[in-house]
């Protein structure tokens, strides 16, 4: 009976610490997505769950890095996936178009030999600051792919 108590008293304790680290939805300003995988489907799902966040009437800003640079790219090669017969950059160009901001690592650009001519039209250089300051705000939740 007293290890019932104790596996009990465990339980409970740690479901309230559960309930205290986790942030409502209305309390979550919105994401911060870094995608720094070459996977085309884990890309793909960055930017899903980033268009359903933006939805859902939240912010979303995305900083592209190492291989995840790769999408913002003019001449990257695109990989459509199934079922929405899409690619993760036509997902990323929509997520532009509705006011999302989209940067890349100010590493990537001239460790990839590139310049910032040679991203699509409104991808911008990150500024590691100003990152710092959004990451640090505390209704906004970090998403790495």
């Amino acid at each position: 009976m007293k290890l019932k108590s104790i596996l009990s008293s465990a339980l409970v304790t740690m479901m309230l610490l559960a309930s205290f680290s986790v942030k409502a939805a209305d309390e979550v300003k919105g994401l911060f997505v870094v995608v720094t995988t070459p996977d085309p489907q884990t890309q793909m799902m960055a930017m899903v769950l980033s268009t359903q966040t933006l939805k859902k009437g939240k912010t979303v800003q995305v900083l592209l890095c190492s291989a995840g640079g790769d999408l913002a790219l003019k001449n990257t090669q695109e990989v459509i996936l199934e079922p929405q017969k899409k690619s993760p950059q036509m997902l990323l160009k929509n997520l532009m178009k509705e006011g999302v901001v989209v940067q890349v690592c100010p590493l990537y650009l001239p460790n990839k030999g590139a310049a910032l001519t040679d991203v699509v039209e409104g991808v911008t250089q990150a500024d590691p600051a100003l990152i710092a300051d959004v990451l640090l705000q505390p209704d906004v939740n970090l998403f790495a792919f």
